[in-house]
């Protein structure tokens, strides 16, 4: 049976979306040339909360799209059972916009690389920033890291971060270190 040990709930987790939220404002100011993509499947859970509370706090209505990149995965051919996609909304043009990436859980870096391959549909973004939730340090394969994170998480390859989403039928919000 696995164990698995909390690392983050509420309200500390909204606090700290409320601090990414900050910094974000600090770089992108009126968010004329910015959008927002969530990363399928999870990351589109705290997106939406970051676009919530950005477009409460400035009053701009800020564009939001979900994206999948399960097509673009390195290992997409290389599982034995294959992988289901998931919607993929973008509603807008990326073609010179500042991009703002969010996912909750960076480990390999992998999965953010496929995502800006699978971005190249939408245009040429002038600039790509990542947002991410949870920073699994240590699990890095590519040179991929975020420019805002929540929290980091030392953990060790056997162990994951699994992030519970009251959207997704939780009773609570919930981020788990599981072995």
């Amino acid at each position: 049976m696995p164990q698995k040990r909390l690392i983050l709930s509420s309200p500390l987790l909204e606090i700290m979306t409320s601090r990414l939220c900050q910094q974000l404002i600090e770089n992108h100011q009126d968010f004329s040339n910015s959008v927002v993509m969530g990363l399928q499947p999870r990351g589109i859970y705290f997106a939406e909360r970051v676009i919530t509370e950005l477009r409460e706090k400035t009053g701009q209505n800020i564009p939001l799209g979900h994206l999948d990149a399960t097509f673009y995965r390195d290992d997409f051919r290389r599982r034995d059972s294959p992988l289901l996609p998931n919607k993929t909304s973008v509603p807008f043009l990326i073609e010179g916009k500042r991009v703002i990436l969010i996912d909750d859980v960076l480990a390999s870096g992998r999965m953010v690389r496929a995502a800006m391959d699978a971005m190249t549909a939408f245009g040429r973004p002038k600039m790509v920033e990542l947002l991410v939730l949870i920073d699994r340090r240590y699990n890095r394969e590519l040179p991929i890291e975020p420019d805002y994170v929540g929290m980091k998480v030392s953990t060790l390859e056997s162990q994951r971060v699994k992030v519970e989403w009251k959207e997704q039928g939780f009773e609570a919000d919930h981020i788990w270190m599981v072995d």
